[in-house]
């Protein structure tokens, strides 16, 4: 069984005089439990957890899985580059009560192919929660081969991968190894719709921090056959997800939920520092339909 389908949101974590925003973060779940998403992912790449204390992690993670209530699945980031580390973060979040867990590849000291197989059965044999592995060569410099995952497929807990390598070619060939075994979720918000074609069972997504309505349903314009109304909802947002990746995430999707008066600040914890491109930004948001704050 799927842990989700359809549209995840990658939740930013909001931040005011340098201390988490709680109540910025309920306001952010509300409104996205109100827009139809179908997952929420909380500690990935987009929130932050890099500059967030053990402490400020696992309270986030807590308030959200407390607030949400399980009206929709809780995904929590496990990544690390020590083995060991990221076990403990996915033993803590299965005591939180988290639905699964999101872990990407170990980054700077990469490993060989062999090494993810073993990191991702250690992970998998720690914890009783679906394991999402995430792939993202392009921040890691490292990349989940296919035949890796078919490796990995129904080992324990691992069922799914989020596949951010940006290679189409990539994708094919890894659908076609799986065949089924592993779901695949899109990580890129560029490529959903060919993703779907390619059999995804959906997209963990940046882009629905912003428009989490417009993601779910070009993702369910699909799975109910109406692909002609997908495949122009992927194009008529595909300027808005250039501009949310004009620079490093999450500088510009957070840049844009300030413009929007979503979040009081835009602020993020060094090396992270606010947006250069707050009027490509404005203009993005704008030329998509979205009013923008003065």
């Amino acid at each position: 069984m799927s842990i989700f389908k359809g549209a995840a949101t990658a939740l930013i974590t909001p931040f005011i005089d340098d201390k988490v925003d709680f109540k910025s973060l309920e306001t952010l779940v509300d409104r996205q439990l109100e827009n139809g998403i179908d997952a929420l992912i909380i500690n990935g790449t987009t929130g932050e957890p890099t500059t967030m204390t053990h402490f400020e992690r696992t309270a986030v993670a807590g308030a959200v899985i407390e607030h949400v209530k399980k009206r929709v699945p809780v995904i929590l980031g496990a990544g690390s580059n020590n083995t060991y580390t990221a076990i403990e973060y996915a033993k803590e979040n299965e005591q939180l009560g988290a639905d699964a867990i999101l872990t990407v590849t170990p980054y700077y000291n990469k490993c060989t192919q062999s090494g993810l197989v073993a990191h991702y059965k250690a992970i998998a044999d720690a914890v009783d929660l679906p394991v999402i592995m995430y792939n993202v060569p392009g921040r890691t410099g490292v990349n989940i081969a296919p035949e890796t995952c078919l490796k990995l497929a129904g080992y324990r807990g691992i069922s799914a991968i989020k596949e951010a390598s940006g290679n189409i070619n990539q994708y094919m060939a890894l659908n076609r190894l799986i065949d089924g075994k592993m779901d695949i979720y899109s990580g890129d918000d560029g490529l959903v719709y060919p993703l779907l074609a390619l059999g995804a069972k959906g997209v963990i997504s940046v882009a629905s921090n912003v428009a989490p309505q417009y993601m779910h349903d070009m993702v369910y314009k699909f799975f109910e056959g109406d692909w002609k109304t997908s495949l122009e909802m992927q194009q008529k947002i595909e300027p808005l997800v250039k501009a949310l990746f004009a620079e490093v995430n999450p500088i510009p999707v957070k840049c844009a939920l300030k413009l929007m008066g979503i979040i009081p600040d835009d602020y993020m914890r060094l090396p992270l520092t606010r947006s250069e491109k707050v009027d490509e930004m404005r203009k993005a948001l704008n030329d998509f339909g979205i009013q923008t704050e003065a």
